[in-house]
Parts: structure tokens; sequence; C-alpha cells
């Protein structure tokens, strides 16, 4: 059993379960619809097509997430509901506990850009290179924020948006993916200067490389392992690139604090070598 405690738009609202004492955003599609405060409901329907959220959680330090609620554009907690779905539409899997997070920097976002405050993304072309779905995703509903609110979030927005699309589907925070894209930026950048060879971002090997390092500061940070020893067959063949793949991983390793694995090198030298010509 709920009491509606106040209702936010037609898709969202704040209810108290009897049961547990405890208040709960409730979200899904026409929930909100006609309600009233003070309202009894037995059931909000059919558990997959309804979210709930636990309120009394603090949020990084700006009060509990009921607080956060009251004080947001109905327009943005509107906007973050819509980039759940089309994530869910998208790839067919999105972990609803995207939701609050989502609305919540959405609406420091706008609170930032009408204060003057817009913020910088310098990473904001890798997380495009590294998740263009994701990115695609973010962008139409930043674009759609922006049309509502008659403000300009701008591309650097979308990027740290993807990454929260991101983390809602691979189980991973969202500080993890801002910290392989940084990863992947400062690899790509070491390969360059090693090699002393501009890599042509257009190229499909370039597209390769970044998501070959994508994945290797993800094996990286979780402690995974390849399987498979190429290096002493790539040391042959592509002595170049080998060298500069294994001084790109020790640089990595120095970056991250965690230890690379010796059977990244020649793996990373493989594609090293394709945008360096020695392949």
């Amino acid at each position: 059993m709920y009491r509606v405690t106040k209702p936010l738009n037609h898709n969202a609202l704040l209810a108290f379960r009897v049961e547990d004492g405890q208040e709960y955003l409730v979200v899904g599609r026409g929930i909100g619809f006609g309600r009233k405060p003070g309202e009894r409901v037995e059931s909000f329907g059919d558990a997959d097509a309804v979210q709930l959220y636990l309120l009394s959680q603090a949020t990084d330090g700006r009060g509990t997430t009921r607080e956060v609620l009251e004080g947001m554009d109905p327009a943005v907690l509107d906007v973050a509901e819509d980039i759940f779905e089309d994530v869910r539409a998208t790839f067919g899997k999105a972990d609803p506990k995207m939701l609050l997070p989502l609305a919540d920097h959405l609406a420091f976002a706008v609170a930032r850009v009408r204060d003057g405050n817009a913020l910088s993304n310098p990473l904001t072309e890798d997380i495009r290179a590294l998740f263009p779905q994701e990115f695609e995703v973010a962008k139409c509903g930043v674009d759609d924020l922006g049309e509502r609110l008659g403000i300009g979030l701008g591309d650097d927005e979308v990027g740290l948006i993807a990454l929260h699309v991101h983390s809602s589907l691979d189980a991973v925070h969202v500080s993890q993916a801002m910290q392989v894209a940084q990863l992947t930026r400062a690899c790509i950048d070491a390969v360059e200067r090693i090699t002393g060879a501009a890599i042509d971002v257009s190229s499909f090997d370039y597209n390769r490389l970044m998501t070959h390092v994508k994945y290797m500061a993800t094996r990286i940070i979780r402690g995974e392992c390849l399987g498979i020893d190429v290096n002493a067959t790539i040391r042959q063949s592509a002595p170049n690139s080998y060298a500069a793949a294994a001084a790109v991983c020790a640089e990595m390793e120095k970056l991250m604090d965690k230890p690379v694995s010796e059977l990244e090198v020649g793996y990373l030298a493989m594609h090293i070598a394709r945008v360096a010509g020695e392949a």
C-alpha cells in the first residue's frame, strides 16, 4: 500500500510505502497522471514497468534525494526519463539506477549554464569516438532539454551524459567510464609522441586502436588478463611498434597505479603497427 505524497509530472510521483515506512520516487509511464497528494494506491502496476527509488540517501552534500527532486524543474526529470527509455530502446537494456544520478547531473548542468559557469570537458571528442551510440542518445536528450528550457548545454555536457549512458549498460560507475576515456586519450597521445607520427583520426585503424585501448584500460581497471601471448611474433615482425607499445604500457602503469600485464604489449603493438605503417 502506498500514499501519494507529491505528484511530480505525468510519469513520476513521490509516495510513502506503508509496509516499510519509507518514501520513494515512483517512475512509470502515466504513473503520476491525475494523482493527488494523500491518495492511497494499492499497487502502481507491473514491477517491470515501474521503478522505485528510495529517497532517504544523500546526494553529494546537496541534501536528500527528496530535497533535490523538489527543487528540480519537471522538464529535467522528463528528459532524464526520456533518455532512460531511449537507452533501453537503443541497447535493449539499461540499469534503472541511472535515472536519479542522471536527473541530478542534468539539473546541475542547467544551473551551471544559467549561472554562466558551463563546464568544459577536454575529453568530449574522445568520448564521442569511444562511445558513439551512447553519445548520440545523450545528444538527443540534451538537445531536447535545451529546447524546452531555452538554453544551450553544448557537446561538452553531451559527453558527460554519454558516460552516464555507458555506465548504465556496462555496470560501471560514471567515474570509471571517465577514467577509461582519460586513459585512452593519454595512451593515444603517447603513441603519437613515441612513434613521431600523427594518427589519422578518421581512419579505420585509428578507430580500432581506440576500441582496443578502451578495452585494455577496462581490463587493467578490473584486474583481468589476456589469455594469449603474441609478444614474440610482434616483437619480430614490428619491432618499433613493439617498443612503442612497451613504453605506452609503462606510462599506463604509472597513470593507473596498477600493474599492466606483459601480454597487453603485443596486442597493443599490433594496432600501433597498423596506424604507424609498420604492419
